[in-house]
């Protein structure tokens, strides 16, 4: 038992009994975890897919013939009007006006990243302002601003390491350190440029942005024209606004500032007004919303309006994998200049002569080939899952029920009515409910002598928390149990959690206090040199002679998250599971193989 003894979940939080119905589909949508014996703690990895999910795609594709969209006729009108339903289903989900908002498919929400990264132009002197607790897929965008020119500058809003609680406190963002990292202005000198008058058509010819590619036209019928030979290719490549409108801020934005919702490692949960602070300091924001999405709602209807939005479908139900969705205003998405183009993505094409011009719609200008049609739909599916609270009570009278569920064909409406979430709200309050009775379980645990088990990175209350908690286990000499070891013996177990840097290694940094300057300097100059230069393919550098360089004790941590599945029996599998392994235990390093990467 644990040294000291943790009240039960309801005497925690009462509210827990009214998550009851989503006991009913653990034991029937997602009954296959039981009959496997397993438990599933990597939320935050991945959803699960429900069986009643698969029901609906296999009853899809035995009604309906689906072909490539890029025709109109009747497998194409069907994907076409599958896909286009399901954009309207996303911006439904988020409250988003359609014509202020745009949903781009993309494998995920890195493909999302990458088309703002590789599109995005920042004014001469301009910033890119990343959050030092970012997932390596936000992180990658610094590359984009590096080899943009112009002097944009590359900033990193630190995590805050202070406080009573926890050996590196909550590990949240300081605000005022948000606000330090944005200043209001950020451009430098340029060079005058020239304003030549052409005709109105060729002004509608070039579209908005980049979408029209054989000379820098506005939408006002000018061309801006550089003054100096180093800007002729930038302008060869990239058209920009020449006017500024009114409340778009299109000629004088800052740069960009990218942060998530809710850290992807600790589980905490930044302040979405940072938002609309970010923009009255002129900076376009993108928000990574992967980690957050999957137990909380992000309305767009209000004052928290990011230009950038990405997501990751399976995060949130499991199922497709392999789409994701860029979710984007669409005065911001115009803005964006896109590298090059692909099938599905113009609407005519030279070869003779080097000219193209996407497609008039923004969405499929910036969507490369053909969209994956048999999954797209899918998301429509998952969200009405979740989101079955919009759907109107069932009847006692006859009609169609809202889907198929795992029962036998005789079901009736109100049966089949209870295999679905509930709405987000339920399924929030679970999660919420069963991260803090495990923070409480985690805090007590302790080996025999009363030394503690665990070391919590980030917060150890509810307060302004997600469903996802980082740790490392301590052994009976009080060091760190290795990563690699918990999970060997946790996969025996058959429990599914995550070990590593979860692909964000600012927060891993914060959470063992590296100082990253100071390590690197320890190296010899020639290495040290010959990494700077070779930077993402120096190879000569092994990820275990960076952990001895950066002085880390173990490569990263443990990390258990919750969702839609989730019960009490899971906490109490992962406990005695823990409490049998590794209590009094004193662990070593013998016989597990060197780690690859984080």
């Amino acid at each position: 038992m644990s040294f000291h003894s943790t009240p039960s979940i309801t005497t925690l939080y009462p509210e827990y009994t009214t998550t009851t119905p989503l006991d009913h589909l653990r034991s029937t949508a997602y009954s296959y975890l039981d009959a496997q014996s397993h438990t599933y703690l990597d939320y935050t990895g991945s959803g699960l897919c429900s069986s009643v999910q698969l029901a609906a795609h296999e009853a899809r594709l035995a009604s309906t013939l689906y072909g490539n969209p890029h025709s109109v006729n009747p497998t194409s009108e069907a994907a076409t009007i599958a896909v286009e339903q399901t954009r309207k289903r996303i911006l439904k989900h988020f409250n988003a006006d359609p014509a202020e908002y745009a949903v781009v498919f993309t494998p995920n929400a890195t493909g999302a990243a990458r088309l703002v990264g590789e599109g995005y132009q920042y004014r001469r002197g301009g910033r890119l302002v990343l959050s030092a607790d970012n997932h390596n897929s936000v992180n990658g965008l610094r590359e984009f601003a590096r080899r943009h020119g112009g002097g944009v500058k590359v900033a990193c809003v630190g995590i805050d390491t202070t406080g009573a609680r926890g050996p590196r406190g909550e590990m949240r963002i300081r605000e005022e350190e948000v606000v330090r990292k944005l200043p209001r202005y950020t451009g430098v000198g340029g060079g005058v440029r020239k304003v030549v008058q052409v005709g109105k058509d060729v002004g509608k010819e070039a579209g908005r942005g980049c979408l029209g590619r054989f000379s820098s036209s506005s939408r006002s019928g000018k061309i801006l024209l550089p003054t100096s030979a180093s800007e002729k290719h930038h302008y060869h490549h990239h058209q920009q606004p020449a006017e500024k409108k009114e409340g778009t801020g299109s000629e004088r934005r800052n740069g960009l500032f990218a942060y998530p919702a809710q850290s992807n490692f600790t589980g905490v949960r930044h302040p979405l007004h940072w938002v609309p602070l970010a923009q009255s300091r002129g900076y376009d924001v993108l928000l990574d919303v992967a980690a957050y999405l999957p137990t909380s709602r992000l309305d767009l209807s209000g004052d928290i309006k990011p230009e950038f939005i990405i997501v990751s479908w399976y995060k949130l139900f499991g199922y497709p994998t392999g789409v994701g969705s860029l979710i984007v205003k669409r005065s911001a998405l115009a803005k964006l200049c896109r590298p090059w183009f692909s099938g599905g993505t113009v609407k005519a094409v030279t070869v003779g002569v080097k000219w193209h011009q996407l497609s008039d719609r923004l969405e499929e200008a910036f969507e490369d080939g053909t969209v994956n049609f048999l999954s797209i739909p899918e998301v429509a599916v998952g969200l009405d899952w979740l989101d079955s609270k919009d759907n109107p009570p069932p009847s006692s009278s006859p009609g169609p029920g809202p889907g198929p569920g795992p029962g036998s064909d005789g079901e009736s409406e109100r049966e089949r009515y209870l295999y679905r979430v509930g709405g987000m709200e339920i399924l929030e309050t679970r999660v919420r409910c069963l991260t803090g009775y495990f923070l409480e379980r985690l805090k007590n645990l302790r080996h025999s002598d009363g030394r503690p088990m665990v070391e919590i990175y980030g917060p150890t209350e509810n307060k302004m928390r997600g469903g996802s908690v980082a740790f490392n286990l301590l052994d009976a000499r009080g060091q760190y149990v290795d990563e690699r070891l918990v999970a060997f013996e946790s996969a025996a177990a058959r429990i599914s959690l995550r070990t590593g840097c979860f692909c964000n290694p600012g927060a891993g940094e914060a959470a063992f206090g590296l100082d990253i300057w100071a390590s690197f300097f320890r190296l010899p100059l020639p290495k040290l040199w010959s990494m700077w230069r070779g930077q993402g393919r120096d190879k000569k550098l092994s990820f275990e002679e960076l952990l001895r360089v950066l002085g880390l004790p173990t490569a990263g941590g443990i990390r258990v998250s919750f969702g839609v599945a989730s019960n009490v029996r899971d906490v109490d599998c992962f406990f005695g599971f823990v409490e049998k392994t590794y209590r009094d235990r004193v662990t070593g390093k013998e016989g597990l193989p060197d780690r690859q990467g984080c």
